[in-house]
Formats: C-alpha cells, sequence, structure tokens
C-alpha cells in the first residue's frame, strides 16, 4: 500500500553518497550487506506500522461482543488510531532532530510495545480507545523515521530499492497480523471470543504485537545513529566511523563531512507561508498534492484491511472464513507491491496509476452489483454463492489493482512532484490530508454498511471512476526528471 501515510523528512538535495570516483561505487557494494541490515532494522518499524493497523481487523467481533458495543462505537475505536498517526507524524520530525534517529525508533518500539499489552487487557472501551491512540502516535513516527533514516545510510545506487523496504515492511506487517488473527481464531475454536490461556482471542491478537516491538527496539539497538543527523549536533568523530561503515574504506571522509555539513547549513526550513498562492490558497501543486492522497483513501482500500471480516460477515460469512479471506488479500496485497516496486520506474508513475484506477472501478462496480443481492440484515444477511464469488474476486482484483498502483505510485509522487525549496512541509500537508481521509472512511463505514453496502460500493466506485481524469489532467509525470525540475 499504504494505505496510510509514510513521508520521509530526509533532505532530497543531500546525496546519501557521493559516486564520483570508481572506488566509492565498488565501497558500496563490499558494504551493501552491511547497509542492507541496517535499512532492514529500520524498516522494522514500517512492519508494525502494518502489523497494528490492520490487526484490529480480526478483534472488531471480539471487541463488539465483549463490550456490548454497536457499529459505530467499534467505528470509533478503530479509526482513533489515525488520529494518533496523524500527531505522531507531526511530532517525529523534531523528535528525530532532538532526539537523533536510533532513540526515536526506540521511542516508537516503546510506545507500540506498551499499546500492545494495554490492548491486551483494556478495562473498558474507552481505554481501548486511549491504547490505539497510543499505538497510533507510534505508527506515525514509525512511517517518517524509518525512510528518512534509510535515505540518509543508504548508497545512491541503492536508495530506491532499499528505500522500498518501508513499503514492502508494512504490507509484510499486514498480511503477518492476519496470519496471526487467522490462527488464533482457530485455536480459539473459531471465534474471536474464544479463549486461550484464559484470555480471549481477540485480546491475544492485539497483545501479540508486542513481540515485534521489542525485536524492533533490539534491533534499533544495533545499528549507527545517522550520519547526517550527527554532523548536525557536531559529532563530526561518531560519523566519520559511520560514514566508513556504510561507504567503506575508500570514501574520502573529509570531502563527504564538509558536503553534508555544507547541505545542512545552507538547507532552507519552508515555513507556512511558502504553500500559499493561487486562486485557492495553496499553491496548485500542493492541491494536487492533497488530491492524490485523498483519492487513494477515498477508494476504500482499508476497509479491506480495518473491516473485511466484519464486511464478510455482513454478507453471511463465518468469522473463521472472513479471517482466512482477510490473510489471502493480504497476500495479494504482498504481490501487487512487489510488482509496483518492479515496474514504476521503468514504465512510469501515470500508466501505473491509470492502469489502477481503471482496474479499482470495474472491481469495485463489479463488489457493488454483488453486494445488491444480499438478502436480509445484521446476523441473518446471506449472499447467494454466484454473487458471493463475483464479490470475492472483485474484492481481490480490487487489491491488487490498488497495491500495483496508487499503493506505491503515491508515495513515491509525493515524495517528487514538490520543488525543492517546500518539498518537506507540501509532503507533510499532503501526508496529513491521507490521514485525515484514512479516518473519515475508517468511521464511517460501519454505518454506511448498515445503511446500504451497495450504495457504500457505489461510492467508492465513483472515486476511483474520477481518479482518472484526476490522473490524465493533473498529475505530471516524475519519472527520470531531476528533482530540481519539479515543480
Amino acid at each position: 500500500m499504504w494505505d496510510g501515510p509514510c513521508p520521509s523528512a530526509a533532505d532530497p538535495q543531500e546525496p546519501a553518497v557521493s559516486t564520483s570516483s570508481p572506488p566509492q561505487a565498488a565501497s558500496a557494494q563490499t558494504h551493501l550487506g552491511h547497509v542492507v541490515f541496517i535499512s532492514a532494522a529500520a524498516a522494522m518499524g514500517g512492519f508494525l506500522f502494518g502489523y497494528d493497523s490492520a490487526v484490529i481487523n480480526g478483534a472488531v467481533t471480539g471487541i463488539q461482543k465483549h463490550f456490548g458495543v454497536g457499529n459505530s462505537e467499534t467505528a470509533f475505536v478503530v479509526a482513533i488510531a489515525l488520529l494518533g498517526s496523524a500527531a505522531g507524524a507531526v511530532a517525529a520530525g523534531r523528535l528525530a532532530d532532538h532526539l537523533g534517529r536510533v532513540r526515536t525508533m526506540l521511542l516508537a518500539a516503546v510506545l507500540f510495545a506498551i499499546s500492545g499489552v494495554g490492548s491486551m487487557f483494556p478495562p473498558s472501551i474507552g481505554m481501548l480507545a486511549f491504547w490505539r491512540v497510543l499505538g497510533g502516535v507510534a505508527i506515525g513516527i514509525a512511517s517518517v523515521i524509518a525512510p528518512t533514516y534509510i535515505a540518509e545510510v543508504a548508497p545512491t545506487a541503492y536508495r530506491g530499492r532499499l528505500a522500498s523496504f518501508q513499503q514492502l515492511a508494512i504490507v509484510l506487517g499486514i498480511t503477518v497480523s492476519q496470519l496471526a488473527n487467522y490462527a488464533l481464531n482457530q485455536a480459539a475454536g473459531g471465534t474471536s471470543t474464544g479463549h486461550l490461556g484464559g484470555i480471549q482471542a481477540w485480546q491475544w491478537m492485539l497483545g501479540v504485537e508486542t513481540v515485534p516491538a521489542l525485536v524492533y527496539g533490539l534491533m534499533a539497538l544495533a545499528i549507527p545513529e545517522s550520519p547526517r543527523f550527527l554532523i548536525a549536533v557536531r559529532r563530526e568523530e561518531e560519523a566519520r566511523k559511520v560514514l566508513r561503515e556504510v561507504e567503506g574504506p575508500g570514501v574520502d571522509l573529509d570531502a563527504r563531512i564538509t558536503e553534508i555539513r555544507a547541505v545542512l547549513d545552507t538547507s532552507h526550513k519552508p515555513r507556512a507561508k511558502d504553500l500559499l498562492g493561487g486562486r485557492f490558497g495553496l499553491l496548485p501543486i500542493v492541491w494536487v498534492g492533497i488530491g492524490a492522497s485523498v483519492f487513494q483513501q477515498f477508494v476504500g482500500i482499508n476497509v479491506i484491511f480495518y473491516y473485511s471480516s466484519f464486511l464478510w460477515q455482513s454478507v453471511g460469512i463465518n468469522e473463521g472464513n472472513s479471517l482466512l479471506i482477510s490473510l489471502s488479500t493480504s497476500i495479494v496485497n504482498v504481490i501487487g507491491t512487489v510488482i509496483a516496486i518492479s515496474l514504476v520506474d521503468r514504465i512510469g508513475r501515470k500508466p501505473l496509476a491509470l492502469a489502477g484506477s481503471a482496474g479499482m472501478a470495474v472491481s469495485l462496480g463489479l463488489a457493488a452489483w454483488a453486494f445488491s443481492h444480499r438478502v436480509g440484515t445484521g446476523d441473518t444477511a446471506t449472499l447467494a454463492n454466484s454473487y458471493a464469488t463475483t464479490a470475492l474476486v472483485a474484492a481481490h482484483v480490487f487489491v491488487l489493482c490498488f497495491a500495483f498502483s496508487w499503493g506505491v505510485v503515491v508515495w513515491v509522487l509525493l515524495g517528487e512532484m514538490f520543488p525543492n525549496r517546500i518539498r518537506a512541509l507540501a509532503l507533510s500537508v499532503a501526508a496529513s490530508a491521507q490521514w485525515i481521509a484514512n479516518w473519515a472512511i475508517t468511521v464511517s463505514f460501519p454505518d454506511l454498511a448498515d445503511w446500504n453496502l451497495s450504495a457504500t460500493y457505489v461510492i467508492y466506485t465513483f472515486f476511483a471512476l474520477l481518479s482518472i481524469p484526476f490522473v490524465a489532467f493533473f498529475i505530471k509525470e516524475t519519472n527520470g526528471r531531476p528533482l530540481e525540475e519539479m515543480g
């Protein structure tokens, strides 16, 4: 996906490594294994990002039954984490500059672990919402700090592929959460309120997150601080050591440190007024970034990852099978993401986005048609086999089309499309718009589904269709263009 935001605060004007001489390129090759480990450790935050975001899907039914709450209260608990994520994303940049990249990762790991334990034993629905907010803050921090760190340590020749670790980690986290949900549900007798070791299955689903959170913390302790941060705080001897580790003994350390310091000393910190201009307040390019973020969410992708068990149960599929479907769509999401990573630099951003929009519109339309044949309401709702099969196929095709296009392309575009002088701030605004749009879809789906499930999917289809002219007329191709030409 994502499905949810993961902006990078790294300065795009600062190269991670100079490639002016063959020894440096050879050094990057020699030390690639070390840099891969460092990048993978940082991307563990993305894994937790995906896990924490999607694990609630398996717990929704158990939460409703345990606390005796309806769809509105459940939607509030599911969606409230996204507001925490927005807050965490806003705070992450300053935390990273104040504490350092590694300490900020450790903070995120601690928040993930505390949220997991708290969510496992909530005394009330209100306290569960609190722990969800705390986990959301950790998600927001992880969404910023991992790509920032990777960009600052990765050799130029491999930066794109190493940066993709974050997105791949997110979709793997989603998949593992659905696998864990299904396994725990089956072990508890096929219901999320069944007991395992005296604790209900939905509690285990939320609490298991503590294990990867601890792994994330241990991996963060094993990686070096970003040389860019070390130079910013005048710890240049430590920066020399890290640069030697990631770039090799052949690098001219004095030249590299001078280069990084020059960029840090001359970098422009944009202010809000830098984004103003044009007829509608903000610069046109900023509106385009906001539009891309909103369209990414308004097609309803996170309904699949937050509510798919609820969705399929609402058309007569039992809880165990609904979680199995959630797992299969998560696997399709991984496949689509791998396809996107392999194609985004080959055929460009716009062709992928247009193809994905068309595929999403068709598949969402089919799902809306199939859901229109639902019979009954609530626990008695059913869908005839032929329509159920159509809905299942349409859902998987929708996820595939999203994953190979908008799930990856939007974040690539947001990292490239803005002028250098406003890139960091404009990306932050667009990312905030994405969190808010994600929250709006998440909090509204249960009540909309109760009102009319088919009509809800017609709304998502409308936004998928509308995204086609948006891409065609407002998105400019960024593939192969220098960042200095953007905007």
